[in-house]
């Protein structure tokens, strides 16, 4: 990362001379550029080849975009994702084995990790129900309600299993001490720029400020407290939609 092209283009090439002095080489397929709106996209180059302009990217299977959409292909992405993993098992779904063991199989393999907002955890939701429907081989037309579906399948909401993660991750990286990236990343504040003008996009940190007030990286210290509030937080995103 980078505030102007002239540093990049040094970042890029120093790790390519630190690499080849070491017998390794950057590959320049994979090795992409994204810019934001605030900078004029111009042609990086290292070792010769120019490197690729993409607006997102995916980097350790969550997609990285700039702008207001950055969730919502996130959530389009892992919800597809959720749909391949359960085509993979659904023999392992649709047979007559106990619901137990499917449930079992279910929670391990198709539940995602996400960024909370409201419309993309409603999102979330309906994918998760229409899994259980196909698990139990019902339909809409059938109108069996949800909370029917969901005592029959035993399967975690996704909403309480993402929250929970979210505020145990929240909670782990504030009472780190040796000054990873994680809680730099957390704690940084941009000193140039002002947000775009309109509604402003929700950030990471702002459900966890809500609940837990302006200081809760400083409360999540105290392992107890955190964990008491946390037990409000993740009820309120499992009721939601």
């Amino acid at each position: 990362m980078a505030e102007n092209l002239q540093d990049l283009q040094q970042m890029l090439n120093d790790l390519a001379d630190s690499s080849m002095r070491i017998g390794l080489r950057m590959n320049l397929d994979k090795t992409k550029v994204m810019f934001n709106e605030h900078v004029l996209p111009e042609p990086i180059a290292v070792c010769g080849a120019v490197l690729g302009i993409v607006p997102k990217y995916v980097y350790l299977g969550q997609t990285l975009q700039l702008g207001r959409n950055n969730f919502e292909s996130e959530v389009n992405g892992r919800v597809r994702l959720g749909w391949a993993a359960f085509g993979k098992l659904r023999q392992v779904f649709t047979s007559s084995i106990p619901q137990c063991l499917k449930t079992k199989v279910f929670n391990q393999c198709v539940l995602p990790v996400m960024t909370l907002t409201a419309r993309l955890v409603h999102k979330l939701k309906v994918a998760q129900r229409a899994m259980e429907r196909a698990m139990l081989g019902v339909s809409l037309r059938d109108r069996i309600k949800n909370e029917v579906i969901r005592q029959r399948t035993k399967v975690i909401d996704i909403a309480h299993r993402i929250s929970k993660l979210k505020w145990q991750w929240a909670g782990h990286i504030s009472r780190r001490t040796d000054n990873r990236w994680g809680k730099r990343v957390l704690e940084w504040r941009p000193h140039l720029g002002k947000r775009s003008v309109g509604r402003p996009q929700a950030r990471w940190s702002d459900d966890l400020r809500k609940m837990a007030g302006r200081s809760w990286m400083r409360t999540a210290e105290n392992r107890n407290r955190w964990r008491a509030i946390g037990e409000a937080y993740v009820q309120q995103w499992t009721n939601m939609g």
